[in-house]
């Protein structure tokens, strides 16, 4: 018969803050009830729980963190070499540029362009995020990720690494949609380092085109006064109301 393992005092400690969580997260309702919030508690718990068992040290439980955290966001616990047996091809495009693209076995956001001339592409679609000076929420933008490249290629063998593309955006005229004019900035690694881009693109009829900061400041000035008559368009429609 298996000896039942005596817990420690961080365990009951640990086991005494999930109870509290999942009381709080369920509120009034019942504990037959299935509850999104308390199951990642409880399923949390069983993890620490694996770790206490294999009397992990404060040091050795942080390695394991960063293991678990690699496997979680799907990313390789050692370096991707180029050999055929990590590549599954996903297809051919022979228009314009003849190539074929192949998806890596090991992380699914690593893609390798194989042209007919030779040479290799290699690119992460997870690797770079853009987010604005004025806001802290980011989004994905494949025009950007390709400039940013250029300055952080991915080579191989590859280890995963994420950027922050810093970013501006603005919409010169109204009838271009949502945006029509990008600057990127510069770029964060994620140690915090800094690489000056200051480049400048304006939306064209296929995709987008550099521009000289003379245009970029234009772009911006007439941004400012779209948004100073929508604002009044809005004031008066406002006062308008009011009077009916």
């Amino acid at each position: 018969m298996e000896e039942k393992r005596e817990k420690s005092n961080m365990e009951l400690w640990a086991e005494e803050e999930i109870r509290i969580a999942c009381e709080r997260e369920r509120g009034g309702a019942s504990e037959e009830e299935w509850d999104y919030g308390v199951a990642c508690y409880e399923s949390a718990l069983k993890a620490f729980r694996s770790l206490a068992e294999d009397e992990h040290s404060g040091m050795s439980i942080g390695i394991t963190l960063n293991i678990l955290n690699s496997l979680v966001k799907g990313q390789p616990l050692t370096p991707i070499e180029d050999t055929d047996d990590v590549w599954n091809e996903c297809g051919r495009y022979p228009y314009e540029k003849d190539y074929i693209t192949y998806q890596c076995k090991r992380m699914s956001s690593l893609f390798k362009d194989v042209y007919a001339d030779g040479h290799i592409e290699y690119s992460d679609v997870n690797r770079f995020s853009c987010r604005t000076l004025d806001s802290s929420a980011w989004w994905h933008n494949g025009y950007v990720s390709k400039i940013a490249s250029e300055y952080f290629p991915v080579t191989m063998p590859y280890i995963p690494r994420t950027y922050t593309v810093v970013c501006e955006e603005f919409l010169s005229n109204r009838k271009n949609g949502d945006v029509d004019t990008i600057g990127i900035l510069y770029i964060l690694d994620s140690a915090g380092d800094r690489k000056e881009v200051n480049r400048y693109f304006a939306e064209a009829e296929e995709g987008w085109r550099e521009i000289y900061r003379v245009e970029y400041e234009q772009r911006r000035q007439m941004d400012a006064e779209r948004r100073k008559e929508e604002e009044k368009k809005n004031e008066n429609f406002a006062m308008q109301t009011d009077n009916d």
